[in-house]
């Protein structure tokens, strides 16, 4: 079979046996996927031409579990505006989302403690302001003139099976800088806008390395050994209770 043979040879999806259209083969390491099923994976994740049929077999299952976690997510807290990283705070998880009708579309949910790190890149486009002269060229201002705009970032770092990173941008639109020139007219982020989505970026990590730190100092405080007391209602000494009780008379041993 000839090249142009292959091309249009039929193809079926390895996960769900439906037929692959002409462009909507999703090619894994040891088999074919449609675009339907590549919907379903997480939109974090990027190593699928690497993986199996049985690691995407795997990653769909999870994905299916993953929905349950999304109908009873109950969202405490929302940092962002464009893009929201939505906290909840009783269960000890948050999700990254695109619109506040994210229930439709599965996105992940996370504990706290998955959380590695966090930070907040802001990056610059600079581009040079010119005009036309008398003479019908374009040339530049002396000294140069800048039209400046910014994108900001926020990157999410995680232990997950399926992915490390967690990486969105914060505004839909460029915000635009100050204009500046070569020597300097001013700082071109003291504006407005800027100040909005840094203040909005340095919240958010500043919010989920916080939570990182209580849940994993939660974690440890529960793993630690637990010391007998003496109970000041029975006299009894022993260790507390899940509770934070006595094993003897239920009284509370907490401070």
């Amino acid at each position: 079979m000839g090249f142009f043979g292959k091309l249009f040879d039929k193809k079926v999806c390895d996960l769900c046996g439906g037929d692959i259209g002409l462009l909507g083969n999703r090619k894994l390491e040891d088999g074919n996927m449609c675009k339907t099923c590549a919907k379903k994976l997480s939109p974090w994740f990027s190593e699928r031409r690497k993986s199996t049929i049985e690691d995407i077999q795997a990653q769909l299952a999870y994905r299916e579990e993953n929905q349950k976690e999304v109908e009873n997510f109950h969202v405490t807290r929302v940092l962002g505006r464009d893009h929201f990283v939505c906290l909840d705070e009783d269960a000890g998880k948050f999700l990254v989302a695109e619109g506040k009708n994210f229930r439709e579309d599965n996105p992940d949910v996370l504990t706290f403690s998955q959380v590695t790190g966090c930070d907040l890149d802001v990056e610059e486009d600079r581009d040079e302001i010119t005009y036309t002269n008398s003479e019908g060229e374009e040339v530049s201002y002396r000294p140069p003139r800048y039209r400046i705009s910014y994108d900001f970032y926020v990157i999410i770092r995680v232990n997950h099976p399926y992915f490390d990173t967690m990486r969105f941008r914060l505004n839909n639109n460029s915000v635009e800088g100050a204009q500046t020139t070569g020597f300097g007219s001013g700082d071109p982020t003291r504006t407005p806008d800027y100040q909005e989505y840094w203040n909005m970026g340095q919240e958010i990590k500043a919010v989920l390395t916080q939570v990182r730190q209580d849940a994993r100092a939660a974690a440890a405080e529960a793993a630690a050994p637990k010391a007998a007391v003496t109970c000041p209602w029975c006299g009894g000494t022993d260790v507390p209770d899940a509770n934070g009780c006595c094993q003897y008379c239920g009284g509370s041993l907490k401070g």
